[in-house]
């Protein structure tokens, strides 16, 4: 009876290594985080509970706080006092930390230093303390008033947190046998501030806002 030939596998180990890296903002971030209620609507909407509704009364402070993605407890009520009281006390802010590396994998993709966005999605990782969000780092938030166009020509009115001057501060992990090297994970998170932007009416968006640069630290 013939005996089974052993075969000897060699698994290639990864060569791992992190660096720290910040996020300076070149120009102000604009940040709308979906709000609990505007959640709910949705879902009451597609399960058929909302066929009458009436117009709430809008309160443009409480659109401001909702419009932010709290590290910290939010305060119970939407006021401008209870606001810098969470300030004094110390209030963090975040941003959804994957909407860094979907910029610089689209910014990576336009200007053809890749042939798909699947050659960059296993090639590096950003991580922070904050778990999906990275801190935003800077200036207090301020509340900006915007006019918008919603459905068939009508305008709204939209209230959201702007932070001026901001920077981000966050691990970068990525694999150094890789074909991509930090020089150039760099530049692709880099081109992804100038191309794409963060939040609203940035570059992508035919807008300026929510632009940045990286730096090794």
């Amino acid at each position: 009876m013939a005996t089974k030939k052993e075969e000897i596998v060699e698994i290639k180990s990864l060569d791992i290594k992190t660096a720290k890296i910040r996020i300076v903002g070149e120009t102000p971030l604009i940040v709308h985080a979906w709000s609990d209620k505007a959640k709910q609507m949705m879902l009451d909407a597609q399960m058929g509970k909302n066929k009458v509704s009436k117009k709430a009364i809008r309160d443009p402070f409480d659109d401001f706080i909702n419009s932010m993605y709290w590290l910290t407890d939010k305060p119970k009520e939407s006021t401008p006092e209870a606001f810098e009281k969470a300030i004094k006390k110390g209030a963090k802010f975040g941003f959804p930390v994957g909407a860094v590396k979907q910029a610089g994998n689209a910014a990576a993709y336009r200007l053809g230093w890749c042939k798909n966005q699947m050659q960059l999605r296993g090639s590096y990782f950003l991580r922070t303390e904050h778990g999906e969000m990275f801190e935003i780092q800077g200036s207090t938030p301020e509340m900006r008033e915007d006019m918008v166009r919603i459905g068939m020509g009508s305008a709204d009115l939209r209230y959201r947190a702007e932070f001026k001057d901001w920077y981000a501060d966050m691990i970068l992990e990525y694999n150094a046998s890789g074909a991509l090297q930090l020089s150039d994970i760099i530049n692709v998170l880099s081109a992804g501030g100038y191309v794409c932007g963060l939040g609203e009416w940035r570059p992508e968006k035919d807008g300026s806002f929510g632009k940045y640069h990286v730096e090794l630290t």
